[in-house]
C-alpha cells in the first residue's frame, strides 16, 4: 500500500477511534436533541448562515466516515431547520458525505480487490455499467441494505462518480423528506399528550409505509422500463386472465389454479399432457423402482422370515405394466378432464408476439392469436445429445424414447451406460433395471438405501 493510502486510512481510522473513544455518539441522540433544541434554535436565530454550514459539514462528515447518527441529525435537522432548509441540508450533505465514502473505498481497496477477484468483478461492472444506475436507485429507495453498506459496494465497482452522486441525490431524497418531517413533528413535543398529535402520528405512519411505497414505486419503474417498447401495442381489453405454455406438472397447477379461482385461462400443449412427470420422469420411473423394489425383497426373503422364496420376472411385461400405469394416471392430466375444470386447453405451439399476447400454431397448421393480463411459462425442456463421434452409428436412446424403445424389447439390456446427471436418469430408475439382474450393482444400490418404496406405482 502508497504511502498516501496509508495516511488516508491512518486518518479515517483515527477520526473512527476518536468518536467511540470520546463518546461523541451521546451527542447523537433524540434525548440530547430535545435538551439542546432551545439552544439551537437560538444559536440559529443569530448565525444561521454559520450554523448551517457547520452542521452541513459535520453530517458530511458523519456520512463519510460511516458513523453511526445520520438518522438522529436527521431528524434533528427537521427540529431546528424546518421541512424545506432541514430536506436540503441533508439532502445535499448525506449524498456529498456519501460519495467521499465511496471514494475512499475506492482508493484505498478496489485495486486490491481487482487483483485479486478481477474475473469476478469483470462481470460485476458489466451490469454495473449496463443497469448500474436502476439498481442503486433501487437501493437507495429502499433502505435494506445500510447505506454505508452501499457505499463500501459502490467504491469497488467502475461506477461513474457523478453517476453515483446524482443517483444518490434522487434515490435518497423521498427517505430524507419523511425522516425531516418525522423531525418537525419531534420537535413540537413538550408534553405526554403532544406524543399522539396527529401530525406526529401522521410522521410515523410516513415513516412506516414509506419502504411499502417505495417498493411500489420500484416496481413501477421497472415494469414500464420492461415494457416500453411495447407499449404501442398494449391491448386495450383481453382475451384471458392467464395464458399457460406447457402442461406438464407446472402447466397444470397453474392452469388448475386459475380456474378454481374462474380466472379465464388458456392451457397450451405441443406434446403429450402431463409433460415429463407422467410421460417420461416420475411416474414411469417410479413404477420400475416398484418392481425392482419387489424383486429385491424376495430375493432376500430370508430377512421377512420366509424359509425360502423365488420368483423370475418378464421385462417385456414389466414395460407393458410401466405403460398401463401411465394409461392409469393419464385420464387425470388429460384434456377432457381439464376442459370439465373450466381450463380451455388447446394442442399446438406456443409463441409470445408481446407481453400480452401469443400466438397458438394448432398441428393443422393454423393460427390463432390470444391476448392475456399474464403468461406462465412452464414448456419444461428436451433431451441434450452430444456431439459424440460415433454415437448415431451405435444408436442410444434418451429420457424422451427410452420407455418406448424397451418395451419392444423381449429381454432386458445387460449393460446399459447413463450419459448425464439429471433428475429423469440418475434417479435410480435405469440403475434399478440393472439392478434386477446383476447381484453387485443390487447389493450396491440396496446398501445406499436411495431408492423410496412407492406402493401406488
Amino acid at each position: 500500500m502508497s504511502p498516501k493510502k496509508i495516511l488516508i486510512l491512518a486518518v479515517v481510522l483515527a477520526a473512527v477511534v476518536a468518536f467511540f473513544a470520546f463518546d461523541l455518539g451521546r451527542y447523537f441522540s433524540l434525548d440530547f436533541v430535545k435538551q439542546s433544541q432551545a439552544q439551537f434554535n437560538a444559536l440559529f436565530a443569530e448565525h444561521p448562515v454559520t450554523v448551517t454550514l457547520a452542521y452541513f459539514a459535520i453530517y458530511v462528515a458523519v456520512t463519510a466516515l460511516s458513523l453511526p447518527g445520520a438518522a438522529i441529525m436527521t431528524l434533528a435537522a427537521g427540529a431546528g431547520f424546518g421541512l424545506v432548509l432541514g430536506t436540503i441540508v441533508v439532502s445535499f450533505a448525506s449524498t456529498l458525505g456519501a460519495t467521499l465514502a465511496m471514494l475512499v473505498a475506492r482508493y484505498l481497496l478496489r485495486d486490491n480487490i481487482e487483483a485479486r477477484f478481477g474475473r469476478r468483478l469483470a462481470d460485476v461492472n458489466k451490469g454495473v455499467e449496463r443497469e448500474g444506475a436502476f439498481y442503486l436507485f433501487t437501493l437507495r429507495l429502499i433502505p435494506a441494505i445500510p447505506f454505508f453498506v452501499l457505499n463500501l459496494v459502490m467504491g469497488l465497482t467502475r461506477m461513474k462518480t457523478r453517476t453515483f452522486f446524482w443517483v444518490s441525490q434522487v434515490g435518497m431524497l423521498a427517505g430524507t423528506v419523511a425522516y425531516v418531517y418525522a423531525g418537525t413533528e419531534l420537535a413540537k413535543i413538550d408534553s405526554l399528550g403532544s406524543i399522539l398529535s396527529p401530525g406526529l402520528i401522521g410522521a410515523f405512519v410516513l415513516l412506516g409505509i414509506f419502504p411499502l411505497l417505495a417498493r411500489r414505486i420500484v416496481d413501477m419503474v421497472q415494469r414500464r422500463k420492461v415494457f416500453a417498447r411495447w407499449n404501442d401495442q398494449r391491448p386495450a381489453t383481453f382475451d384471458r386472465n392467464l395464458v399457460v405454455i406447457g402442461a406438464g406438472a407446472g402447466g397444470l397447477v397453474a392452469s388448475y389454479i386459475a380456474a378454481a379461482v374462474k380466472a379465464k385461462v388458456t392451457l397450451v400443449e405441443a406434446h403429450k399432457m402431463g409433460g415429463d412427470c407422467l410421460n417420461f420422469g416420475c411416474v414411469p420411473s417410479k413404477a420400475l423402482i416398484r418392481t425392482a423394489r419387489l424383486q429385491h425383497q424376495i430375493r432376500h426373503a430370508e430377512r421377512y422370515g420366509f424359509t425360502e422364496a423365488t420368483a423370475t420376472f418378464s421385462f417385456k411385461q414389466v414395460m407393458a405394466r410401466i405403460h398401463q400405469v401411465i394409461a392409469d394416471i393419464a385420464p387425470h392430466d388429460s384434456i377432457e378432464r381439464y376442459t370439465s375444470l373450466g381450463v380451455d386447453v388447446r394442442p399446438g405451439y406456443a409463441t409470445i408476439v408481446n407481453p400480452w399476447t401469443v400466438e397458438i400454431r394448432a398441428d393443422d397448421g393454423s393460427t390463432s392469436r390470444l391476448t392475456t393480463r399474464n403468461i406462465v411459462i412452464a414448456a419444461g425442456a428436451r433431451p441434450f445429445v452430444p456431439p459424440l463421434p460415433g454415437l448415431d452409428d451405435v444408436g442410444y436412446v434418451t429420457s424422451d424414447t427410452l420407455w418406448d424403445s424397451f418395451a419392444q424389447l423381449d429381454e432386458m439390456p445387460r449393460r446399459i451406460v447413463v450419459l448425464g446427471g439429471g433428475k429423469v436418469l440418475a434417479d435410480g430408475s435405469v440403475q434399478e433395471v440393472m439392478a434386477v439382474d446383476d447381484p453387485w450393482i443390487e447389493s450396491y444400490f440396496a446398501s445406499r438405501h436411495s431408492v423410496p418404496a412407492v406402493d401406488g406405482a
